[in-house]
């Protein structure tokens, strides 16, 4: 397959089911410098499926170094206005909306102080948890291959080859690969959704993690519905926020986590590496966060308001996932939360609980930073209103 026909076959994957553009809607790509290829072709793609209009929203991490190198401090946390008015516009014209991972310079943010990167949380912004909780965008995020992400995954093969290696897993992960990507998708999700429905159905008041550096437990809402895969706007229109998408998730209760996790692979946060991460809970907020790298990157996040310490979202993810049979670490949160069980800190999703009766203690904040704590050495236990136990994952595996 040629560098053109295995773009084209990831755009059209990507804006007709993952972000399911509708005739007349707007479109909006976020992308970084790197990534043309890719985004130009999600452009004809998604005229070609009727957008009305596509607007590309380009964020240069050389800009978000230049300010953690020089800005004053207390400037860092920043947020100019139009930037969240304009997630507000989008989802009052029901648009849809792709973003594009995948780091275009791993290595950028070296020598960068690390709790200076934690005060900058740009390019997200806090507008984008209400829309995503109102249902009023249809949205998918997906991965772009460029060189240097290549040679941080694949530093053993040379340049070419390490790029062309990376789109093969990129082509493999997102099933470019099959006779129809689209049916192989929806064959896996509902496959994920069945998970989901009888993970739902048994009401489980909190899930215990237990395997090398971690026994965590996390309690559950009365209202947690476990869900994934697909999910629709206000309006119908369904479509996977995540290509690739393997997990089922849930909103936890977050006052009820305590314990000790380590995590099972290296994330990216806010530019920075984070390796070696070992987080501890105590009536549910973090009381320690370490790392053998970037920690204070972490917790310079970690304390942006009451929400930031506590958790938003658990979500498991089996062996079965396309990208943990890959064994590769893509050091980009997109693909590697896919791969293993993960929680995050920060916002809860409203989609995740059975009405409103416990929006109220839903967690808020203006983060929401996915970290993987999952593998088949770790054991996960659904523990019951009564306290029996049920095994979830054993050695990676469903249980239900």
């Amino acid at each position: 397959m040629s560098d053109n026909d295995r773009i084209r076959r990831l755009a059209e994957l990507v804006v007709r089911f993952g972000a399911n553009v509708q005739p007349g809607q707007i479109v909006s790509v976020s992308s970084e410098p790197g990534k043309e290829p890719l985004a130009r072709a999600i452009a004809d793609v998604a005229y070609a499926a009727g957008a009305k209009f596509v607007d590309l929203r380009v964020f240069d991490l050389h800009f978000k170094r230049a300010r953690a190198m020089h800005a004053d401090p207390d400037t860092l946390d920043y947020v100019p206005p139009w930037y969240g008015e304009q997630i507000l516009a989008l989802g009052e014209q029901r648009s849809a909306v792709i973003t594009l991972t995948g780091p275009v310079e791993p290595h950028l943010m070296e020598g960068v102080d690390p709790e200076r990167l934690g005060r900058d949380m740009l390019p997200r912004v806090r507008e984008s948890e209400q829309v995503l909780n109102d249902g009023t965008l249809n949205w998918t995020v997906a991965p772009c291959p460029t060189p240097g992400w290549a040679k941080l995954v694949h530093p053993d093969l040379d340049g070419p080859a390490a790029l062309e290696q990376l789109w093969s897993d990129i082509a493999h992960v997102c099933r470019l690969d099959e006779p129809d990507p689209v049916a192989a998708w929806n064959t896996r999700l509902d496959r994920l959704i069945e998970v989901a429905r009888k993970l739902t159905g048994m009401r489980l008041d909190s899930l215990h993690f237990k395997g090398p550096g971690t026994d965590l437990t996390i309690g559950l809402l009365a209202t947690s519905r476990w869900t994934g895969a697909r999910i629709a706007t206000v309006d119908g229109i369904v479509h996977a926020p995540n290509l690739p998408t393997e997990e089922v998730f849930t909103t936890p209760d977050p006052e009820r986590t305590s314990g000790v996790v380590t995590s099972t692979k290296p994330l990216f946060v806010a530019g920075a590496l984070i390796t070696g991460l070992r987080v501890r809970f105590e009536a549910g907020r973090t009381v320690e966060i370490d790392a053998e790298r970037g920690a204070a990157t972490l917790r310079a996040l970690a304390e942006r308001g009451p929400g930031a310490a506590r958790l938003g979202e658990v979500a498991l993810v089996d062996r079965e996932s396309r990208i943990g049979q890959l064994g590769t670490v893509f050091f980009d949160t997109l693909l590697d939360e896919n791969a293993a069980s993960h929680i995050a800190l920060g916002a809860g999703l409203e989609m995740a609980l059975d009405g409103d009766a416990d929006h109220a203690r839903m967690n808020r904040s203006e983060i929401h930073i996915d970290f993987m704590i999952g593998s088949d050495d770790v054991a996960v236990t659904g523990i019951t209103v009564d306290g029996s136990e049920v095994p979830l994952l054993r050695g990676g595996a469903w249980q239900v």
